[in-house]
Order: C-alpha cells, then sequence, then structure tokens
C-alpha cells in the first residue's frame, strides 16, 4: 500500500487523540473552556490532541510541517491551562513536558510550502458536537503538490452502523491513494472497506448539512434539494463525520454553502474528509464543480461551496446548484 509509513503513523496519532477525547468527554463538566476569537469553544482537547499529532508525526517525519487548526498562545499565557494538557498527554500515552508541547503546538504556526508536502490536522473537528455529547472528529491528513494523497477521520461518537445506535461506538476511517476507504472499529480493531452508495435517482438520496445553522445556509441547501426532488429530513451533523457519513453510504449527498459569500474554508475541514469520499468511490468539488484546490494556504480561497456526494448524483446535484444559485 502506498504511503505505509505515513498511514501507519497517521493511525496510531489518531487512535491516542481519541482515547484523549474520550478521557476529557467523561468529564465535561469540568472542561476548561475559552473562546478563540472567532467564538468558537476551544477545550484541553483541542490542545491536547493537537500535541499528541503533532508530537508523533514530527518524531516520524522531522522534515514535514503540520498545519493545525490550533496555536500555542493560550498554552504560554495559562500555566493551569498548560498542565491540564501536559495531563492528557501523558494519559494518551507520551512523554512531554509543557514546553515540549508548546513546542509541537507552535510547530502548526510554521510557514509550509502549500505546493509541497505538508501534514493538515484539526484536533477537534466540531467542538460545539464535542461539547453536546454528539458527532465530532479527530481530522488528520497528508497533502502533496496540492492534493491530498492520505486522509483518516477519527470519530469517537460514531456507531458502527448508523441505523443501529445501539451497537459498537466509535470509528476510524481512512484512506491512502490508490488503496481505496476503510473504517476501523475502535473497540475491535476491525478493519472493512466501505463504499459510497449506488443511489442514481435523486429522489431516493440521503442528504447530509451542518448542524449549527450558523455554519452553513441551510435554506439554500433545501432550495437545492427541492429541485432534486428529495423530501426526506436532512442528517445534521457536525464536523467532517459527513463525509464519512457519504464515505460509508449512510448518504448519498452532502453540501456546504457557508453564510458569508466571502469565506473562506479552511483546509483542515476538508482535507482528511475529501480522500475518504473520493477513494470510497465518491466524488468531491465546489458548488462550480472544480476540483478542491489545497496549494493556496489556509484557506480553500479559489474554491466556493463544498458538494460531497456518491459520484452517481454529482453532476445532476452541480446542475441544480446552478439553477438555484445562479
Amino acid at each position: 500500500m502506498p504511503y505505509q509509513k505515513e498511514l501507519n503513523i497517521a493511525l496510531a496519532a489518531v487512535e491516542k487523540a481519541m482515547k484523549l477525547s474520550l478521557c476529557v468527554e467523561r468529564r465535561l463538566k469540568k472542561i476548561s473552556v475559552i473562546e478563540k476569537q472567532d467564538r468558537s469553544p476551544v477545550t484541553i482537547a483541542d490542545f491536547g490532541s493537537q500535541a499528541v499529532i503533532n508530537m508523533l508525526v514530527v518524531e516520524a517525519f522531522p522534515e514535514d510541517v503540520v498545519v493545525g487548526e490550533e496555536t500555542a498562545e493560550n498554552l504560554r499565557n495559562d500555566q493551569n491551562l498548560s498542565n491540564q494538557v501536559l495531563e492528557l498527554v501523558r494519559y494518551a500515552g507520551l512523554t512531554a513536558t509543557p514546553n515540549r508541547i508548546i513546542t509541537c503546538i507552535g510547530s502548526s504556526t510554521e510557514s509550509a510550502a502549500f505546493s509541497d508536502r505538508f501534514w493538515v490536522v484539526d484536533p477537534i473537528d466540531g467542538t460545539k458536537g464535542f461539547l453536546r455529547g454528539d458527532q465530532y472528529a479527530i481530522a488528520l491528513g497528508l497533502v502533496e503538490q496540492g492534493e491530498v494523497v492520505l486522509g483518516v477521520l477519527g470519530c469517537p461518537n460514531l456507531p458502527a452502523r448508523l441505523d443501529r445506535p445501539e451497537d459498537e461506538i466509535g470509528c476510524i476511517l481512512y484512506a491512502t491513494k490508490g488503496s481505496g476507504t476503510w473504517m476501523r472499529i475502535f473497540q475491535s480493531k476491525a478493519d472493512l472497506r466501505v463504499f459510497v452508495d449506488s443511489v442514481a435517482d435523486s429522489r431516493c438520496a440521503k442528504f447530509c448539512e451542518s448542524f449549527e445553522k450558523a455554519h452553513a445556509a441551510h435554506e439554500t441547501h433545501q432550495r437545492i434539494l427541492a429541485s432534486l426532488g428529495i423530501t426526506t429530513a436532512s442528517l445534521r451533523m457536525d464536523s467532517q463525520v459527513k463525509y464519512a457519513a457519504v464515505a460509508r453510504g449512510d448518504a448519498s449527498i452532502y453540501l456546504r454553502l457557508p453564510r458569508k459569500k466571502d469565506y473562506q474554508e479552511k483546509i483542515w475541514d476538508h482535507a482528511p474528509g475529501s480522500i475518504i469520499v473520493k477513494e470510497a468511490g465518491g466524488e468531491v468539488t465546489d458548488f462550480k464543480g472544480r476540483a478542491l484546490d489545497f496549494s493556496t494556504g489556509k484557506t480553500l480561497r479559489n474554491n466556493s461551496g463544498i458538494v460531497a456526494t456518491n459520484g452517481h448524483l454529482h453532476r445532476r446535484v452541480l446542475d441544480a446548484i446552478s439553477r438555484v444559485i445562479n
């Protein structure tokens, strides 16, 4: 399998980060929540998860840069927060010091050659879902020359089967270029290859979108769905778990149209999930049918809107978008 060493490290890092996040979930009432500049909540789980992932990736690939969502500024300024993160990192099984953690998290702020090779990480994607005890993801991807070649999504609260929530909870979906998409049941360590669904009639398609109304234009999504003849209720989920849902056939379509016209999607919100859908047989583009361009920096400034489908419906969805928006 191509990128085998990278995949092994990525899976180990995400598994440790999942262990850490589940530890924090068990004591949610004691979480230290602060406000970032964009006023979205961030917790010790975000910092701890990013520290664990960055440490393992940088140790294995010292020449690589990791581009992540979090910065180390809050840890430098808050000793209590730093100590809580240190405790979590050690719980995840890594030897660390506060300075080592700050250095590792800070490494994600280094200038990356976005046209070359770099890693991208969202340590807790969907923090509001995390705080609700709902869906969130630990997302890690590898990009080379603007193309995502590896993606891992750790989904601690995702059932092995969405229609059977009483079954095993906790999945890791992963993919490397040309090797398909696989799902690992977290507790049993069973690995299964997964595929998008085969729905070709848009009227029979299941649709997913962001849980938070502030994150996506739900009303525009509904107009697009009406144009496609879709009448079933939307599956609303936080984070890149929506990509996982399309990749394994829980949904046929995922749309994301930001409410602000000038909003630029962050690369860590889409890189891992996009390859996981594509390697499962699906397709991912922006609203104009353009491939996502991960070579331009920390945002997808050359793209507008996100469309992920099972592939069979992609052209039809793009046509509906054109009818509704243009």
